[in-house]
């Protein structure tokens, strides 16, 4: 009885939410709720931390028995990842604190966990504290470095909740930074230097995500009172940023194929047959946003739209499986 009590009080809670309404009191924070905080789907996005990994001299072993991950070396780069992610949840529930006004106005931010009352901000705040210090500690324990780059992407991450956030084209260049301290701290967590062309790819491609989700939310009602940088944009702007950080992603993953420290590293020179997978996932992308690939925009965010569409689900498996098929045939057994 107890237990369907407390599901009916959260479901009612969560309804309240969405429907726009603020609960007057808030019952007790349930771990489902917490977690949802944290935004889960959204940890995606560091899977770039892994990036570096693959470049690792050592990554791929030669046993008896044909190539095999080297367990060490992909430890400390699900370990990276992890602190990522982390410091990333921890992020999302001090920038919905911040928001919990401006976001029980929107239409679907308002079902969020903290601005529908099913957790409350003391819980959000003491949540907030432990993954940050628990993601810090990790960064040091794996490099010094490392730990330097988790503490700039979050301070970074402060500076855009509280106040960079507000101010366009600077909001989406930050985002972008994040993406590339990603990917600097999976190099130094797999003793990896990072390529000029990973990074350049890696902020391209970010700011395109970027550009994107804005132009997702522009399209919304009441754009400008749910964020303050959309009203310095618009629909025109920010195609011509799509446009043009689309196209440079591409051309820039191409060059990044065909360059020869790139062709030693994989011992390949068929890297680049992986070029039309990526430019699908843009154009798919595109698609997605403008709300044309015929399902509307009914997400939150690109990200959601991206993993709940079959189309990019299944392009981005066939690149991987690609990528992983050109690298293992070219470490044979010996």
């Amino acid at each position: 009885m107890a237990a369907a009590a407390t599901a009916t009080n959260d479901a009612s809670l969560e309804a309240a939410g969405m429907s726009g309404a603020v609960p007057r009191k808030v019952g007790r924070t349930s771990l489902r709720a917490l977690v949802r905080t944290l935004r889960p789907h959204q940890w995606v996005k560091n899977i770039f931390v892994l990036a570096p990994m693959f470049f690792h001299k050592d990554v791929f072993l030669r046993t008896p028995q044909g190539p095999a991950l080297n367990l060490t070396v992909t430890g400390k780069a699900l370990a990276a990842t992890a602190v990522f992610c982390l410091l990333a949840g921890a992020v999302y529930t001090i920038n919905d604190l911040l928001d919990v006004e401006a976001d029980r106005v929107h239409p679907i931010k308002r079902g969020r966990p903290i601005a529908s009352g099913l957790v409350s901000e003391g819980a959000a705040r003491a949540m907030a504290v432990v993954l940050v210090a628990v993601s810090l500690a990790t960064s040091y324990w794996l490099a010094p470095a490392m730990a330097l780059i988790a503490l700039v992407y979050f301070a970074e991450n402060l500076a855009y909740s509280f106040k960079l956030k507000k101010v366009a084209f600077l909001d989406v260049g930050l985002i972008a930074f994040g993406f590339v301290l990603r990917v600097l701290a999976g190099g130094i967590g797999t003793d990896v230097h990072v390529s000029g062309y990973m990074l350049a790819c890696t902020a391209l491609l970010a700011l395109f995500l970027g550009f994107g989700k804005r132009r997702q939310e522009l399209a919304l009602e009441n754009a400008g009172k749910q964020r303050a940088a959309l009203e310095a944009y618009t629909a025109r702007s920010l195609t011509v940023a799509l446009a043009v950080t689309g196209t440079a992603t591409a051309v820039t993953y191409v060059a990044y194929t065909l360059d020869p420290a790139t062709r030693a590293a994989f011992n390949s020179n068929l890297l680049w047959l992986t070029a039309p997978f990526v430019t699908f996932g843009i154009i798919r992308f595109l698609l997605l946003v403008s709300g044309r690939a015929g399902r509307g925009v009914k997400a939150e965010s690109p990200t959601q739209e991206m993993l709940r569409d079959v189309p990019f689900v299944l392009n981005l498996a066939i690149y991987f499986i690609v990528v992983m098929a050109i690298v293992y045939q070219l470490r044979p057994n010996t």
